[in-house]
């Protein structure tokens, strides 16, 4: 499936478990061995414990065969997905992952709207190590310095540093198509002060409702999209004054729709209290069978 060019494998779990290991992860997102893919999608029954309105269990693996917490394009795939696999007639529901609950719901002209949760603006919930560091205010928020040492990248870029369920971290760029993703993306991605690593986000504002969108995500690299880091850079555009609170983002593989009422609001808490909303497409592209070697590891692909 697909969902504005980010793609993936989708697994039925619901009523067996493969038990797939890290290496087989690997393997099936190798594009040249494997189906090829930026992240694993697997539908699962609702965990052990859940709250009794939970339908579905989502658990998303990256390129590289780690777990994360959260997939904004895969979430709008998995709601297809749940729909086409007749595994719920629902329009919406409520599905678990490791950063919450989501809501998605399919509309009526084939796009689904998910309800990404409130965003996380505290560093240490991100999480984001500030010590020794001073913030720049800009607008009702703030941009951090990050200082980068590559091999063939020396600089100090500012971002917004915040979470949409999984860490980002939004820079400002006169010109998306000339943007360093390539060169600063993994410096930023790995840098020491994520510990859990981040993904890197790239934004060209073009008006005050439309903007450009180029992200370096944690364990997969560059992707034609990224749900979470349209999320992320509209609310980071919101907070520091250069966005409206609903925003046409244009990625290499689409268009996205997010919008976010918490930048009209007055309060820290209240910034924090309002869910964002993400529409886009989501699409079957095949179905398959394929048979996953067992493997004691797999490396990735670059």
């Amino acid at each position: 499936m697909q969902g504005a060019g980010n793609d993936f494998v989708v697994l039925d779990e619901t009523r067996d478990a493969h038990a797939l290991t890290t290496a087989q992860y690997r393997f099936l997102a190798d594009r040249h061995f494997g189906v090829g893919a930026d992240q694993i999608l697997t539908v699962r029954p609702p965990p052990r414990g859940a709250a009794g309105d939970i339908d579905f269990q989502y658990v998303i693996h990256n390129a590289d065969g780690g777990e994360v917490e959260q997939c904004g394009n895969g979430a709008r795939c998995f709601m297809r997905f749940v729909r086409e696999r007749g595994l719920t007639d629902k329009d919406a529901v409520r599905v678990q992952t490791l950063a919450g609950v989501i809501e998605p719901r399919l509309n009526a002209d084939g796009r689904v709207t998910v309800d990404m949760g409130a965003p996380v603006f505290e560093p240490a919930r991100v999480p984001f190590d500030t010590e020794g560091l001073t913030p720049q205010p800009v607008g009702s928020w703030q941009k951090w310095p990050l200082a980068l040492d590559g091999r063939a990248q020396r600089a100090i870029v500012s971002v917004a540093v915040l979470s949409m369920g999984n860490p980002h971290a939004v820079q400002l760029v006169n010109d998306i198509d000339a943007a360093p993703v390539a060169g600063q993306g993994p410096l930023i991605e790995r840098h020491p002060r994520f510990p859990q690593r981040v993904n890197a986000g790239f934004m060209q504002v073009v008006g005050r409702s439309l903007v450009r969108l180029r992200v370096w995500e944690r364990g997969a690299g560059e992707t034609l999209a990224c749900g979470t880091g349209a999320c992320a850079a509209v609310v980071a555009g919101i907070r520091l004054g250069l966005l409206e609170a609903r925003v046409d983002v244009e990625t290499r593989g689409g268009r996205l729709t997010v919008e976010w009422a918490g930048g009209a609001q007055d309060g820290q808490d209240a910034f924090a209290s309002f869910p964002v909303l993400m529409t886009g497409p989501a699409t079957t592209v095949y179905d398959g069978e394929i048979d996953v070697p067992e493997l004691p590891d797999w490396p990735t692909s670059p």
